[in-house]
């Protein structure tokens, strides 16, 4: 597998309809319809987050650190735990559907760094482990977040549960990844049977 993975449109476009529709279908209490897209990249197995904003606030964000299954089954498993499992937030309601924007983020495999100077803020996300604790921030949060390399590095320590300075202790373990992130409000995701059709026509072309 490649270190880097870079999604064409019409498969991020995929990838959003996957987690729209599975989102959709089980806030409507329908069966998850079969997404058979069969395209070579959808069979590699990467780590990948999905992410729910509801007029631009966190409403819930899940992931694999790294894979475990083919990419649009891991994209199904982690729409449905944002959606519905994030602790930190209430079940996802019908009427909050038409407001959402849905972002997904397929990661790199993770590298251990040795250097901090080896993080580049907006490239990398972190994640920082030490003992049975262990903290992800994706790269997008320093970002948005207008966070250097320190406060990066010591968020990600708090999102641990550990001291803001573990970081700097030598028993911590600290990792990076790149992430390819695309997002998409609700109403301008295509449904199933759009995604389907045009997928067919791309492939006749």
């Amino acid at each position: 597998m490649s270190e880097a993975i870079k999604l064409n449109k019409s498969q991020k476009q995929i990838l959003l309809t996957v987690a729209k529709e599975t989102i959709r279908a089980t806030i409507d209490e329908e069966d998850i319809p079969e997404f058979d897209f069969e395209d070579e990249i959808f069979n590699e197995q990467r780590g990948a987050f999905v992410t729910i904003h509801k007029s631009g606030n966190l409403r819930g964000c899940i992931g694999y650190i790294q894979g475990i299954k083919p990419m649009i089954d891991t994209i199904k498993d982690m729409s449905l735990s944002a959606a519905f499992k994030d602790p930190r937030f209430p079940v996802l309601r019908k009427e909050e559907f038409d407001d959402l924007n849905i972002e997904i983020s397929i990661l790199t495999p993770l590298t251990t760094v040795s250097d901090i100077e080896e993080i580049e803020v907006g490239e990398h996300g972190l994640i920082i482990k030490q003992g049975f604790r262990q903290g992800l921030l994706l790269p997008q949060v320093a970002v948005d977040n207008n966070w250097d390399r320190e406060e990066f590095l010591r968020h990600t320590c708090m999102k641990a549960g550990l001291p803001t300075d573990a970081w700097q202790d030598s028993s911590t373990e600290i990792k990076k990844f790149s992430a390819q992130i695309f997002d998409a409000d609700v109403g301008e995701i295509l449904d199933i049977d759009e995604a389907r059709n045009n997928f067919s026509s791309q492939m006749r072309e």
